[in-house]
């Protein structure tokens, strides 16, 4: 795969059987044993994936998510928590991290979550995206389904592109809200709720059932371009 891993953990078994199954995989390991150091090489070397440890001696996973998100850093972020306390992993994932495995786990999950991050992360890039029987060209800005053009408005077609260049990571409203409209623009929570409920119309087969445009109760918004 050759992409470039950041690991954040104080556990140094932990740590280094982490570094060793993903140096293993093909990856390039950069680690860190405290919160401060991990942040500083987060920073410097903006890896395609940090596999963060929640507590953590210096600096806590929570606030170095929290910054990261605040410098507009958007590298994936697995998180790892010994509590799996449902409360824990909600703020973790408000603070801006994409995914979680709580300890102790498989190496293969995590392993395949952390590949699935990174090849989404990637995906970014690409300027067509297909899912179901739409085709959204971000280029060209135009959606088709079934090879009809669908008329989206110039917000419906940024927060449809919003919500594909970030398949698979669960969305806050208000994550939505700073990307898409600005943390300026006279918009609601309800707001994006309306709108949701129109892409639903236009993209989804049973829009009252949707497939791809998924609530993550009390949280937010979850696009799914694979669903099973």
């Amino acid at each position: 795969m050759n992409a470039h891993i950041l690991i954040i953990e104080d556990d140094p078994t932990l740590l280094r059987g982490l570094k060793d199954n993903f140096e293993f995989e093909g990856y390039r390991v950069q680690t860190a044993a405290d919160g401060d150091t991990g942040l500083k090489h987060a920073l410097a070397l903006h890896p395609d994936l940090i596999v963060l440890d929640l507590m953590l001696p210096k600096i806590n996973g929570y606030e170095i998510c929290r910054f990261l998100r605040e410098e507009k850093m958007d590298t994936p972020i697995l998180m790892l928590t010994a509590k799996g306390q449902e409360s824990d992993i909600v703020l973790g994932l408000k603070l801006g991290a994409d995914d979680y495995v709580t300890k102790p786990f498989s190496i293969k999950e995590l392993l395949a979550r952390a590949e699935a991050l990174v090849r989404r992360t990637r995906s970014r890039d690409q300027t067509v995206h297909q899912f179901g029987d739409c085709r959204l060209d971000t280029q060209a800005r135009t959606l088709t389904r079934a090879g009809k053009e669908v008329a989206l408005s110039p917000k419906e077609f940024e927060l449809l592109a919003y919500f594909v260049s970030h398949a698979g990571r669960a969305l806050n409203r208000d994550t939505i809200m700073a990307s898409v409209w600005g943390y300026d623009a006279m918009v609601t929570p309800r707001s994006i709720d309306r709108f949701v409920t129109v892409l639903r119309q236009k993209i989804e087969p049973e829009p009252t059932e949707p497939r791809f445009i998924k609530t993550v109760r009390e949280f937010g918004y979850k696009f799914d371009a694979d669903p099973a």
